[in-house]
């Protein structure tokens, strides 16, 4: 009998992803030359990417149903095709390339895995968020020592990353999140301010308690956090955009406004936009020096509870993400 494996695939378009995606159990094939197999233990959850490729909305990646789903996951190779020299059977392997994630094997080349210390969520976490967050902090934002740094969505998978590394950089941390625990959580990874966007407002904050401005501002929420910071950037500051979260259901907000050149142009302040799959080229050295800080015992990786199970679980997952109550990285045992 053909052993199989299943992954969770593209079907049709829908407003969900839920409604978008099935899963399928599929023929488990052998690597071919210059290929590996990786049995995935792990899967890294990106809701709101998941639920614009349900939508056909991502206009940098073009699918077509039927189509594979997820960035990213880590597992073990299991085995290896001819010429191939990276992997050996029984190595960790980690993938952070799309259509690689939702599936509880891989076959591909061995270029599009990445080598890790063991097939644990933690490592998974650090070679994929760790790298967009350290990306976005220092080469988007040029953050330097003894800045301002403010980062929306604190206690999330990517904020959580980009106040640690901020500290590390001698940065003063602002976090913004919602709600007490998640208040306690950012305080605990060492932001100096925490502010509650449900229960003060951002703007006010900013302007009486930093009036020199932020330096550096990391927004993936929108709409009036997005405001909020533009409003309060220091001369020079940057204000780096990693998502629109807010702007996710129905139409964009309209702004009416003065253009957004007037509230850069006299502070010689930027709005800069952070894609981490435009950054490849930087994804290695970056890695590296992710794996290096865990591993030092400098950063600390927090997941997400409750935890989810297999890809059913995957499901359930990045509704628990899109809901607004996550704190950490969501990440699926398969």
């Amino acid at each position: 009998m053909t052993e199989t494996y299943g992954a969770l695939r593209l079907e049709r378009f829908a407003p969900t992803f839920r409604d978008a995606v099935d899963i399928v159990r599929l023929p488990l094939t052998l690597p071919g030359p210059g290929e590996i197999r990786v049995r995935n233990r792990h899967c890294g959850v990106n809701a709101i990417f998941d639920t614009q490729i349900a939508r056909n909305a991502v206009d940098y990646v073009k699918v077509a149903p039927p189509s594979f789903t997820g960035v990213e996951a880590i597992g073990i190779v299991d085995a290896v095709g001819d010429g191939v020299s990276g992997f050996a059977v029984g190595d960790a392997a980690a993938t952070v390339r799309f259509s690689g994630g939702y599936r509880e094997a891989n076959v591909g080349p061995e270029a599009q895995f990445i080598k890790a210390p063991a097939a644990t969520r933690e490592w998974l976490a650090l070679a994929s968020t760790g790298v967009s967050a350290l990306l976005a902090l220092d080469h988007v934002g040029q953050v330097q020592a003894g800045e301002t740094v403010a980062v929306s969505a604190a206690a999330g998978g990517l904020g959580h990353f980009c106040v640690q590394l901020a500290v590390l950089r001698g940065a003063r941390v602002i976090g913004v999140c919602g709600g007490a625990a998640k208040g306690d959580f950012v305080r605990s990874l060492g932001a100096e301010r925490v502010v509650d966007y449900r229960t003060e407002d951002l703007g006010a904050v900013l302007a009486a308690e930093y009036p020199r401005g932020l330096d550096v501002a990391i927004d993936t929420v929108s709409g009036t956090i997005f405001d909020a910071f533009l409003a309060n950037l220091a001369p020079h500051g940057r204000l780096v955009v990693g998502g629109a979260a807010s702007d996710l259901e129905g139409r964009p907000e309209v702004v009416t406004a003065p253009r957004i050149a007037h509230a850069i142009y006299y502070k010689g302040a930027s709005v800069r936009g952070f894609m981490n799959g435009l950054l490849t080229p930087l994804w290695p050295a970056a890695r590296a020096e992710m794996f290096q800080l865990y591993a030092e015992g400098r950063l600390a990786v927090t997941f997400d509870e409750p935890r989810f199970t297999g890809l059913a679980g995957i499901y359930d997952a990045s509704e628990r993400l899109l809901s607004g109550q996550s704190m950490g990285k969501v990440v699926v045992d398969l």
